[in-house]
C-alpha cells in the first residue's frame, strides 16, 4: 500500500469516528452514583477545607439523594509521594517513593502502626480521589521541577492501580495551589511575585502530568487569580491560605470542576446540613488526627495501648457513623437526634488504674504543710 493510500484510510477513519479509540477522550467531570464515596488527599489547601465544610455541604445539597460519604485525609506538607506521619514507621505513601526526596526527608525517625493513606483509602472503600497538591512542592522551584513531576505521575499510576472499594480503580482529580493573593499593602507578607511564577510553573507542570496521564485536572491558580481581581475582600489570610469567603467560592469551584455545574435543590437546607457536616467532620477529625496519638497508635502503645484504645476507636467511628445519617437527615429536612443514637454505642470498659497504694503511697491528695508532716 503506497503512502499516499495510507494517509488517506487514516483520514477517513478519522473521518467516519472508527479511530477514536485510538486517541483518549478528554477528561470530563465525574458522574454521581449512589452511596459514593470521596477521599481527599494531599497537602494544606485540602486540609483546612475540614475547618470550611462547604464543598461537602455543596455537594449534598446538589445531590441529597445519592448518600454522598465524604472523607479528608489531607495534611498540610503531604506530597504525592512523602505523607510523614509520627505514628507511621514509613512517610511513604507508595512503592519507590523514596527516590523523588532529598536525604532530609528520610530521616523522620516515626514509630507506631498508623495506617498508610492506602489503608485508610481502603477501609472508606473510596471511589474518586480528589488531590491537592504543588504548593509545598513549589518552593523547590524551578530546579525540582523535573522531579516533582515525575513524583507525580508515579503517584498517579500507583493510585489508579489499586482498587480502594474492591472492584475498580478510583475515579482521580488534581487540583493545582491556588495563586498567591497580594496583602502587602494591608499585612507584612510578600507581594506574591516571586511566589507566583513558582506556583504557575507547578500548576503547568501538574496540567502536563495529567494530560499526558488522561487524568481530570482543576487548574485552582488561574481561577483564584481572577477571584482575588473580583473580589474587594480578602480571600485569604496570610497571601496564601484560604478564608470562609475564599473556601467557599473554592467549593463552588470544585463542585462544579469535579463533577458538573448543578444547581442546589434543597437550596432551603443549607444551614442545617452545614452543621450536620461541621459535627461529623469534627468527629471524623477526632479519628483520622486523633489526640495523644502516640499513645493510641505510636512509640507508646506499649503496654497501655491495647487495653485503653481499642475500644474508643471503634465508639468514634459509629459516632461518625450515626452523624452521616444525621446528614442524610438533614439533606430530608428532619432533625437526627444524635444524642439518642449516641447512646446506643458500645460502652466502654472501665479504665482501672496500675497505681497501687501499698508501693506507691495512699491517693489522699494533702495540702502542702500536711504533706510535709505525713
Amino acid at each position: 500500500m503506497s503512502l499516499k493510500i495510507k494517509i488517506a484510510f487514516f483520514l477517513f477513519l478519522i473521518s467516519a469516528g472508527t479511530i477514536g479509540f485510538l486517541i483518549p477522550a478528554k477528561p470530563t467531570p465525574f458522574e454521581i452514583h449512589k452511596n459514593i464515596k470521596i477521599s481527599l488527599i494531599g497537602g494544606n489547601l485540602g486540609s483546612r477545607m475540614i475547618n470550611f465544610d462547604y464543598f461537602e455541604t455543596e455537594m449534598h445539597l446538589r445531590y441529597p439523594d445519592s448518600l454522598i460519604s465524604m472523607r479528608n485525609l489531607c495534611d498540610g506538607g503531604d506530597t504525592p509521594g512523602f505523607r510523614p506521619h509520627p505514628s507511621r514507621p514509613t512517610p511513604w505513601a507508595f512503592p519507590g517513593a523514596e527516590k523523588f526526596q532529598s536525604e532530609y526527608a528520610n530521616k523522620t525517625g516515626s514509630e507506631g502502626r498508623f495506617e498508610s493513606n492506602d489503608e485508610w483509602l481502603t477501609r472508606l472503600q473510596t471511589d474518586v480521589v480528589i488531590a491537592f497538591f504543588g504548593f509545598s512542592e513549589s518552593f523547590g522551584g524551578p530546579s525540582a521541577i523535573q522531579t516533582y513531576k515525575a513524583e507525580l505521575e508515579a503517584f498517579i499510576k500507583h493510585t489508579l492501580s489499586q482498587k480502594y472499594n474492591g472492584h475498580a480503580a478510583p475515579k482521580l482529580a488534581l487540583v493545582s495551589p491556588i495563586a498567591y493573593e497580594d496583602l502587602s499593602d494591608s499585612i507584612d507578607v510578600p507581594n506574591g511575585v516571586g511566589q507566583n511564577k513558582n506556583l504557575l510553573l507547578y500548576t503547568q507542570a501538574m496540567k502536563e502530568v495529567a494530560a499526558k496521564n488522561n487524568i481530570l485536572f482543576i487548574d485552582a491558580f488561574s481561577a483564584s487569580t481572577k477571584w482575588y481581581s473580583e473580589n474587594k475582600a480578602p480571600l485569604t489570610i496570610d497571601g496564601i491560605q484560604l478564608n470562609s469567603l475564599g473556601y467557599n467560592q473554592l467549593s463552588i469551584f470544585l463542585a462544579d470542576e469535579v463533577f458538573k455545574k448543578q444547581t442546589t435543590s434543597i437550596e432551603h437546607l443549607r444551614e442545617m446540613v452545614q452543621q450536620a457536616v461541621d459535627e461529623k467532620n469534627w468527629m471524623w477529625h477526632t479519628d483520622f488526627k486523633m489526640p495523644n496519638g502516640v499513645h493510641v497508635y505510636g512509640r507508646r502503645y506499649e503496654p497501655f495501648g491495647p487495653d485503653n484504645y481499642p475500644a474508643e476507636i471503634q465508639k468514634i467511628r459509629e459516632m461518625i457513623a450515626i452523624r452521616e445519617e444525621a446528614i442524610r437527615s438533614a439533606t430530608k429536612g428532619i432533625k437526627f437526634d444524635v444524642e439518642a443514637a449516641d447512646n446506643k454505642t458500645r460502652q466502654l470498659p472501665e479504665v482501672t488504674t496500675n497505681y497501687n497504694p501499698q508501693n506507691n503511697g495512699s491517693l489522699d491528695y494533702l495540702l502542702g504543710d500536711q504533706a510535709l508532716n505525713a
